[in-house]
């Protein structure tokens, strides 16, 4: 069951098989069913919850084919500048362990009016690309070209199966050593709208990427091009502070330090607030706000919500206190 805005998604236990290093600091998982569950299906561009060892939950890319039912591939960067949910991966799950994941959500799938596809991926953003690339070459019957921006070499994943025979011919990948005059073009790819071709393009990657490929793409009709975030940085700001929080309704106030979430605070005071991603970026933790100033940080709320409502996974305090109806 995927789970809506408000609830918290059903976990269930899945067999770590396998764990190979794809590049620097990047660990592919296969996932497979325990107890003779069978894995629910999933489309590219689909990612799962995962309750990581470190206890806090993360969404992943499913990277592997469509075709292949039998098991889930991940891919998982270490951030070490992190809440500590990729380290606990990468450092300590090993073949043979159990994690928790949810079922497979889709917000970022392969449009069916799309007639042909550009796929732009920077860094870690290539896991859902590869989903797409495999599925497309595999159905064979829309063109689709793939450009995967990395810093270098040693910093690209997949690159054996990006070269197989498949998907040579439709990618392109390029390192531009972290020198800005050695960005790749995208301009001409971007210059001409989709809208007669009836191509579609979908970015995936580092804010600055996103960025620009939206501002190559405003003249672009808007359902043509598609973007998929992981999540907002949830390493800590310089100017972070340690902020309080009363709730209204439990009548329990407690603070909340540097390096720490609200969900996580309350969470330990036996507080029970849904969530899902943990990142910003699915609603589940959706919180009224009664007083004080947030410092939003999430990618879900709208302008007008700001002052009502704030979520609780990601987003801090700009005052010194804050009252949530808890």
């Amino acid at each position: 069951m995927i789970p809506t805005p408000g609830e918290s998604p059903s976990l269930f236990p899945v067999r770590v098989t396998a764990a190979e290093p794809v590049a620097r600091d990047i660990v592919q998982y296969e996932l497979r069913e325990t107890n003779d569950r069978t894995l629910p299906a999933f489309t590219a561009g689909a990612h799962i919850p995962v309750r990581t060892p470190a206890g806090v939950m993360r969404q992943y890319s499913l990277c592997g084919a469509e075709s292949d039912s039998g098991r889930y591939l991940i891919a998982v960067k270490r951030e070490a500048a992190g809440r500590g949910g990729s380290a606990s991966m990468v450092d300590t799950l090993k073949p043979g362990d159990t994690l928790e994941i949810g079922a497979p959500v889709n917000q970022f799938p392969l449009d069916d009016r799309g007639r042909s596809f550009l796929l732009i991926a920077g860094g870690i953003g290539i896991t859902p690309m590869l989903a797409m690339a495999l599925a497309l070459a595999e159905e064979g019957t829309r063109r689709f070209r793939l450009i995967y921006l990395t810093r270098d070499r040693e910093s690209a994943a997949f690159t054996d199966q990006l070269a197989s025979p498949e998907l040579k011919a439709s990618v392109t990948l390029h390192h531009d050593g972290g020198d800005p005059d050695r960005a790749f073009d995208l301009w001409p790819l971007l210059e001409k709208p989709g809208s007669v071709s009836g191509q579609h393009v979908y970015c995936c990657g580092p804010a600055g990427l996103m960025e620009a490929v939206r501002d190559m793409t405003g003249h672009w009709p808007s359902s043509a091009v598609h973007f998929e975030s992981f999540g907002v940085d949830t390493a800590a700001r310089a100017d972070d502070r340690a902020f309080v929080v009363a709730c209204r309704s439990s009548g329990l106030e407690f603070e909340v330090p540097v390096g720490r979430t609200i969900l996580e605070v309350a969470r330990e005071q036996g507080i029970t607030i849904p969530s899902s991603c943990e990142s910003g970026t699915c609603g589940s933790c959706k919180t009224a706000l009664l007083s004080g100033e947030a410092d939003h940080r999430d990618l879900v709320l709208l302008p007008e919500e700001h002052a009502s409502h704030i979520m609780v996974c990601v987003s801090r305090a700009r005052s010194e206190r804050l009252e949530i109806d808890r």
